[in-house]
């Protein structure tokens, strides 16, 4: 929409002008602040009900990418300020960055999201902020804006709140009844990466603050488990954080290597009942911040994010969530690194080749799932099959196998596709040639 301010323009509209305006330059900044904050989605809730509503969440998905249903899911993913009083080197909004600073207030956020839902623009909210003043202020008002978004507008679609480093754990426990999902983001593989490159965070608060939250999640199920209906009539799926709570790890900033992610990731999954740990590919500041002094001494010399290691590293994260698989399956001491040219199972595959062929009629769920191009899909259609007739070559590409990569660890029937006899031909064969390809036995759609 246009407007032309003339002299004797109605005062009512110049406002009105002004107020469009204001707003419009605001959700550049802010929106534009929060697109390096990989670590939102929407799947796992099943939204907040109510007598008067509107909106429904995603059963599952992330934010601008595709469901398993194959939609598009968008959420408005803004900061709520980017003004911050912390100077973390690989962040755009940190306090001696040479950027335009802003803030929405609560009322903004709510009737943006509000129109944007009704426009069909957005699914849901991704809130996160700036550390602008004392933790607690920060997360009271990304509190706010979701409270008033349930209360007073009756939003009944997803909402993804992020947990400010150092908040109390009443705010968590607050902030877990209005939102769908929470999120900490430990930023740096070690402690010692985060004193280096952000010395005003703790890994310690960071943590916690997971700490808090899968401490009141268990009390909240412990509660469902004994009432049928909790106080307030709030049923039990709306209660607390029904998402669960995810965090972020940026790849490629400091020297730690695959396995140290991976024993991380591990660790976080056991310890804290995480739904997602992201791998955000680190960009060099200088890329998209007009400074003097561009490049921070304490930050590698990069020409471009190492989006190839960030791919591969959400490969093996399937295989730890999904496939069963154990850190220390993955990567060694030896070998620290994950390979660019093959997807993790396919690397393991081959440096485990006395595990093969199996044989698909006999093997159990868990061995199936070892078998490069077999997905959790396919080991569960083989097995289903498998109760009424006998599988051979033949039909068990129609099953969905990814005959391509499966046909050297497999028998059907004792029979063979091809023999794994060279695996350096094999190799060849299931290489990426530019390292980056999407691997579909990790990935089914």
């Amino acid at each position: 929409m246009r407007y032309c301010i003339l002299d004797n323009t109605p005062k009512h509209l110049y406002s009105l002008y002004m107020e469009i305006s204001g707003l419009q330059e605001k959700i550049s900044i802010l929106s534009g602040a929060a697109k390096y904050d990989a670590s939102c989605a929407t799947s796992g809730s099943s939204g907040f009900t109510g007598k008067k509503k509107f909106g429904a969440s995603v059963p599952s998905g992330v934010c601008h990418s595709w469901t398993e249903d194959g939609r598009c899911v968008s959420l408005l993913k803004v900061l709520y300020s980017n003004v911050c009083k912390y100077d973390c080197a690989y962040c755009v909004n940190r306090s001696s960055a040479d950027i335009k600073r802003s803030s929405f207030t609560v009322k903004e956020l709510v009737e943006l999201t509000g129109e944007f839902y009704r426009r069909n623009y957005i699914e849901g909210l991704f809130l996160s902020s700036g550390i602008f003043s004392d933790p607690d202020i920060v997360m009271e008002k990304l509190i706010e804006t979701a409270r008033s978004l349930r209360t007073d507008s009756g939003f009944g679609g997803y909402i993804h709140l992020k947990i400010i480093p150092g908040t109390g754990e009443k705010l968590i426990k607050e902030a877990g009844l209005w939102a769908d999902r929470l999120s900490a983001n430990i930023e740096l593989p070690t402690d010692k990466s985060l004193q280096c490159l952000a010395p005003q965070k703790s890994g310690k608060t960071i943590l916690g603050a997971m700490n808090d939250f899968s401490g009141i999640s268990r009390e909240m199920e412990e509660t469902q488990r004994k009432i049928r209906f909790l106080p307030n009539g709030k049923t039990r799926a709306q209660f607390f954080a029904p998402a669960g709570q995810s965090t972020q790890l940026i790849v490629g900033a400091t020297e730690e290597d695959d396995r140290q992610i991976i024993n991380l990731s591990s660790s976080l999954y056991n310890k804290f009942s995480l739904k997602r740990v992201y791998y955000s590919a680190f960009i060099h500041p200088g890329s998209y911040v007009r400074r003097e002094n561009r490049y921070d001494p304490r930050l590698p010399e990069s020409a471009g994010p190492p989006l190839v290691r960030e791919h591969r590293l959400y490969q093996a994260d399937w295989l730890l969530r999904f496939y069963h698989f154990s850190a220390g399956e993955i990567l060694s001491e030896e070998e620290p690194f994950l390979d660019a040219h093959i997807d993790p199972k396919t690397a393991w595959a081959l440096k485990n080749l006395d595990f093969f062929p199996v044989e698909v009629n006999r093997a159990d769920y868990e061995t199936l799932l070892r078998i490069p191009g077999i997905g959790a899909k396919t080991a569960r259609r083989i097995i289903e099959t498998r109760r009424s007739r006998s599988l051979n070559l033949e039909n068990l590409q129609r099953l969905g196998g990814i005959l391509k990569r499966a046909r050297y660890f497999l028998t059907a029937g004792g029979s063979y596709i091809e023999r794994p006899d060279d695996p350096a031909r094999i190799r060849r064969m299931l290489s990426d040639t530019d390292g980056a390809g999407l691997q579909l036995p990790l990935f089914e759609f």
